[in-house]
């Protein structure tokens, strides 16, 4: 084979052994690796190169030497000589070729012996075709003779760009030794958020106790001081049993959708939206329908969009506010006009609010079922964004208003919340700490406080960047800039956030990653200290300023 670079060493690689990606993916599984589609679509056409561990199993299955395969030693005689070619000069994979037709017969050459085996000619180093193909099946043959198990066909279309291949071929980088400064998650901890202090102490002084389940909804503390906050956002009708903790709001996000949902129902979702929404609607058997967030207008949804693509299968409407990925909070005008169409259609309201306490610049936070007594509403929140403790994983879940028409869906939450016991003890028990007394995220969010500051610091180097647009986020950790895409050339926002990652070492998440449909956007996380984000940003600013696909 001529020398290349790897993509065309596994394009070739995988032609002559007779393997389509598909057939990549089922034989690297067979051997323990788990490949997703995008990722090895990446490999082929050379936008990454994988991990040590992933090109093992691919120099494996494919029958071909991993330094060749990587290009880092010997070229074409040092692959003949690790895998037998016929003779020197020849093809490099005539031994993959040969391997790959032994596979589909692989119990006949295993009844046959040795010496009926068609021998070739030897090579320069002696070594037979025939060797070279016992050798292939011998490293095959503990997965040639059990059933296949695939990765389940209900994943197909799920998508959680977040931790991504992006983020893959970041982690690749980083176990080669290099630095990478990572934009992509909010999670505090690591940049030097900390707990608050009353809150370790507590959860240390109540760890004896909680080393048996608690009732499956939650401890009674927990659900009291989450009854009580409820009170105070104004949030109707709720009792203690209307109170589920789960680990994390990912937990009972998932939980509701697959209680509520049957093959084909619909759900609204806002564009951008936090991908597990998508995820488990799609996971649930359900339907998710994007609706459009504007841009021009505060990134609040587009009332009319919503409304046209309400249909009889609609059951449900996701609002996410304050919005991840935009920092967007709606005003109580908007979420007013959501409820009238909640409510002229009849469908349950599902708000996720876990940035609730993370409002900047004065702006209110309103909840959406203060809105709405009179219609079906389930709010999410927790602690792991107010309380920086993103790893205790401590969220809930509030149903409210008219609960009547729900009864079922209530019935199928409770049954799916027995089978999984209880949510985190431990993480359960400061809860009611955590929301009573003095509220350290308030230091964060305004002036001098360092989620402010950060904020601010981002914003400005984005305005002064050329072909950049933004709008100010008002909540949260992150901010969502428009890239000009005839200016940059852009038509693939992965392969923008991969070169950026190779070039400069900074990992961010594409547009792409939360929906939206165009490749003109990206999240940045604005958690780092100043002096780290400056110098992310100079970073970005220099590869903006030379970058055209």
């Amino acid at each position: 084979m001529p020398n290349g670079s790897f993509s065309d060493r596994l394009k070739q690689s995988m032609e002559s052994a007779g393997i389509k990606q598909a057939d990549l993916i089922r034989l690297a599984e067979n051997q323990g690796k788990k490949l997703g589609k995008s990722q090895v679509s990446q490999y082929v056409s050379g936008k990454t190169i994988p991990r040590k561990d992933v090109l093992d199993v691919l120099a494996l299955v494919l029958g071909v030497d991993r330094d060749w395969l990587l290009g880092g030693v010997g070229e074409q005689e040092t692959a003949g000589r690790s895998q037998g070619v016929v003779a020197q000069g020849q093809e490099t994979h005539v031994c993959t070729n040969a391997a790959s037709d032994a596979l589909s017969a692989e119990s006949d050459l295993r009844k046959r012996p040795s010496d009926a085996i068609p021998s070739s000619s030897p090579s320069s180093d002696g070594i037979h075709l025939q060797e070279a193909v016992l050798r292939t099946i011998d490293q095959r043959s503990t997965v040639m003779g059990m059933r296949e198990f695939k990765k389940s066909s209900k994943l197909d279309n799920v998508l959680y760009d977040v931790r991504g291949p992006v983020a893959d071929e970041a982690a690749r980088m980083e176990g080669n030794g290099q630095h990478i400064l990572k934009l992509n998650i909010g999670n505090p901890a690591p940049f030097g958020f900390r707990t608050p202090f009353e809150v370790v102490q507590d959860m240390r002084q109540q760890l004896p106790e909680c080393e048996g389940y608690s009732d499956s909804r939650g401890l009674f503390s927990a659900r009291k001081a989450i009854m009580q906050y409820a009170q105070i956002k104004h949030i109707p009708n709720v009792g203690m049993d209307d109170i589920y903790t789960g680990n994390g709001v990912s937990e009972l996000i998932n939980l509701s959708m697959q209680a509520l949902l049957d093959s084909g129902d619909e759900v609204l979702i806002p564009s951008p939206d936090y991908p597990l929404w998508t995820a488990c609607v799609t996971l649930s058997g359900g339907t998710p329908v994007h609706y459009i967030c504007d841009e021009e207008a505060e990134w609040y949804p587009d009332i009319a969009d919503i409304e046209s693509k309400v249909t009889p299968r609609t059951k449900a409407i996701v609002i996410i506010n304050p919005n991840n990925p935009t920092g967007a909070v709606y005003p109580r005008e908007v979420l007013q006009e959501i409820v009238e169409v909640a409510r002229r259609h009849q469908l349950i309201i599902f708000s996720d609010e876990i940035y609730d306490r993370l409002c900047m610049d004065g702006v209110e936070h309103v909840s959406i079922a203060e809105l709405a007594p009179d219609l079906p509403c389930v709010t999410f929140s927790g602690l792991s964004k107010s309380h920086m403790i993103a790893g205790y994983r401590i969220g809930w879940m509030i149903f409210s208003g008219e609960k009547k028409c729900i009864e079922g869906f209530m019935l199928g939450v409770n049954m799916l919340s027995n089978m999984r016991l209880c949510s985190n003890v431990p993480a359960q028990s400061i809860v009611q700490t955590a929301l009573g007394g003095h509220q350290s995220v308030k230091d964060y969010v305004v002036p001098g406080g360092r989620v402010y500051e950060q904020r601010n610091f981002v914003y400005e180097a984005l305005c002064n960047m050329e072909g950049v647009s933004v709008v100010k986020p008002k909540a949260a950790f992150y901010i969502f800039p428009k890239l000009d895409v005839k200016k940059f050339g852009i038509t693939d926002d992965e392969q923008f956030a991969l070169d950026l990652l190779h070039q400069k070492k900074i990992l961010i998440t594409r547009g792409g990653g939360f929906n939206w449909h165009k490749p003109d956007h990206f999240r940045i996380v604005y958690l780092p200290r100043i002096e780290v984000l400056s110098q992310a940003m100079e970073e970005l600013g220099d590869f903006l300023e030379h970058y055209h696909r």
